[in-house]
């Protein structure tokens, strides 16, 4: 057994070099790291020389992801990396690939955990004012979940450029001289600033954008772990907001601020799928139904284990009443039986319930829906789920995907992974088949189709 350090990814990347030269499997390698606890009796970790390391020739996505992945806080990640790399020099050339394949599964799953823990990073790092030497300095402290100080500085760097400050963290502190980055060790949270002058004007302005009728708290805690709470300054406001949220939600319903008739009023006080496509038909809580030949409501088991939610009925669907029966029906029902699954085995259903076109002709084109539209009809589709309750629900495209988790998620960097909502632990977001009919590259279309059809057997395995 080889006994291997690295800390940081050029650290990995020196010593897999090496590895690889001596053609050392993983199954003879232990790494370990400075945030893991060696074992007692191990012998101490060594670096494999750079001198013996061969360029590897991998995947550019590989190298992107490996990044990413190092700064995940799991201390196997390592490990993980070098077997990676060693399947993808070793005969498995097409593995990232693979959606489904463990290892690459679990590679995936820490990057995108990286990259929200970096966002967030970003979002909730509180500068406080300080006067050093008759000079203002800013600090902060901030508690992230991986190991993401250095990924994270340089858009601090961008952003506060003309600042002198320091993000302190457990791990490790940066601080910015206005030129240059340096680095040091990580600290408590005692050791940083508790208070400055400007906080009191952060939490007027915070109490004044605060919008309590977009309320969720499950999904603010989501967005805003209450691990964050101590550092943020309006977040000693957000109990008293919270409390406060119903009856200013009725004093804007009362003076139609900022708010339009929902579906919320055409829900019956009790309903089961059957009641709800009856009210459904008689709605009109936007425009959309003066113009759409009838409601298209969702259909499928009440015991349905999977639901798919879409955006919105097309032409063909207007005219048949059900959902998923033009093209992109076809699609999907192709897709479904690559995965051995049958459309009567889940519930079909869009977050708009009405068809939005435009008149070109004979023809009438699709549009997409506007927020309002979508606000409007909304109360449906979780009215659908509520009564549902489903294991799995499987977004597609962004409009459902961004009905479900919130206008901040984006299809592109976020399909394929499940994440939890309200409505079921694991929901998941994929491509729209409409979007892959739409797709004028063939190869890109090839890909986006092979990537939904991944994505519905990841729901099918769930």
């Amino acid at each position: 057994m080889r006994f291997v350090h690295a800390r940081h990814f050029d650290d990995w990347r020196e010593t897999a070099r090496g590895l690889l030269a001596e053609q050392l499997p993983p199954a003879e390698v232990h790494w370990s790291s400075d945030d893991a606890q060696g074992s007692l009796f191990a012998p101490e970790p060594t670096s494999a020389s750079p001198r013996h390391s061969p360029t590897m020739r991998v995947p550019a996505e590989f190298v992107t992801l490996a990044k990413f992945v190092a700064h995940h806080r799991d201390p196997q990640r390592w490990e993980l990396l070098y077997r990676l790399l060693w399947r993808l020099t070793h005969g498995e050339r097409q593995l990232l690939e693979n959606a489904v394949d463990a290892d690459v599964h679990a590679l995936r799953h820490m990057q995108k955990a990286v990259k929200r823990d970096e966002h967030k990073m970003h979002a909730f790092v509180r500068f406080r004012r300080i006067v050093e030497d008759g000079a203002d300095r800013y600090i902060a402290w901030h508690r992230p979940e991986h190991l993401i100080v250095r990924l994270a500085a340089p858009f601090f760097t961008r952003r506060f450029s003309q600042m002198q400050w320091s993000i302190l963290t457990p791990d490790e502190s940066v601080h910015w001289d206005g030129g240059e980055l340096r680095y040091s060790e990580g600290v408590p949270a005692s050791a940083a600033p508790q208070r400055d002058d400007l906080e009191e004007l952060w939490r007027t302005y915070y109490a004044h954008i605060f919008n309590p009728a977009r309320v969720n708290p499950a999904q603010m805690k989501k967005e805003m772990p209450v691990r964050h709470w101590p550092t943020l300054p309006e977040a000693q406001l957000i109990p008293d907001l919270l409390k406060q949220a119903a009856a200013r939600v009725e004093t804007m319903i009362d003076t139609r601020e900022g708010l339009t008739t929902s579906a919320a009023s055409f829900i019956p006080p009790q309903f089961d799928l059957a009641s709800l496509a009856a009210a459904a038909r008689s709605c009109t809580a936007c425009d959309l139904a003066c113009r759409a030949t009838q409601t298209v409501f969702g259909c499928g088991p009440a015991n349905a284990r999977i639901v798919l939610v879409g955006e919105q009925p097309g032409d063909a669907e207007d005219l048949s009443g059900q959902p998923f029966v033009g093209p992109a029906g076809q699609l999907l029902d192709a897709a479904l039986a690559e995965v051995h699954l049958l459309r009567e085995q889940v519930y079909l259903t869009n977050v708009v319930k009405h068809f939005k076109f435009v008149q070109r002709g004979k023809r009438r084109l699709h549009q997409k829906p506007g927020s309002r539209e979508i606000a409007a009809c909304q109360p449906w589709l979780e009215a659908e789920l509520q009564t549902l309750k489903p294991q799995v629900v499987v977004c597609l495209g962004s409009t459902a995907a961004q009905a479900l988790f919130g206008r901040d998620f984006r299809l592109t960097t976020q399909r394929g992974s499940f994440l939890p909502t309200r409505f079921a632990h694991q929901t998941l977001a994929t491509w729209h088949p409409a979007a892959i009919l739409r797709m004028q590259d063939t190869t890109r279309q090839q890909e986006m189709r092979e990537q939904f059809v991944q994505d519905l057997a990841l729901a099918r395995s769930a």
